[in-house]
């Protein structure tokens, strides 16, 4: 006589959970399919929100990308920066971030650097809401590089407006 086994969704989960393994998120499993991940983004500029293009403090709003590769340069031409609300900044000029570099998106206006590692929105609005946002990183096809989603609740137990993603 045989005997027949049927596992339930329910029961199949349960016993894959029982062993410690879980099936990867869609979200999770774009976040690591490139070199390029948000390593971090001060989310609330320090200070009272102005965002008045002379003496506003937008530029003290950033987000900062690292190249997480240990051998390859990448290039942030056309990777584009989004943010729930639609929001995007797209990367037109060359900026060449070498193994373990990173650059710091700013709101505001000025000049992007290489040798500085910044690049500008050239827009005084805030990009980054202060109580919960999504940030999303694309790369120029548009497959998704990374994204973190933040509330200032959960995930700035200091309340410094700062929240590091990978170190």
């Amino acid at each position: 006589m045989h005997v027949r086994r049927i596992l339930t969704a329910a029961a199949t989960a349960a016993a894959v959970a029982g062993l410690g393994l879980a099936a990867a998120a869609p979200a999770q499993a774009a976040e690591y399919s490139s070199a390029l991940k948000i390593k971090g983004i001060q989310y609330d500029a320090p200070g009272r929100d102005s965002n008045k293009c002379s003496g506003g403090n937008t530029h003290n709003e950033y987000l900062t990308i690292k190249n997480y590769s240990k051998t390859a340069k990448v290039n942030l031409k056309g990777y584009v920066v989004k943010d729930a609300a639609g929001n995007t900044y797209t990367f037109r000029a060359s900026h060449v971030l070498e193994p373990g570099d990173q650059v710091s998106l700013r709101g505001g206006r000025g000049t992007d650097s290489d040798a500085k590692n910044v690049a500008y929105r050239q827009n005084c609005n805030f990009m980054w809401n202060n109580d919960k946002d999504t940030i999303y990183l694309h790369k120029p096809g548009g497959a998704r590089a990374d994204v973190h989603s933040y509330t200032k609740k959960a995930n700035d137990r200091d309340n410094n407006g700062y929240i590091t993603y990978h170190g």
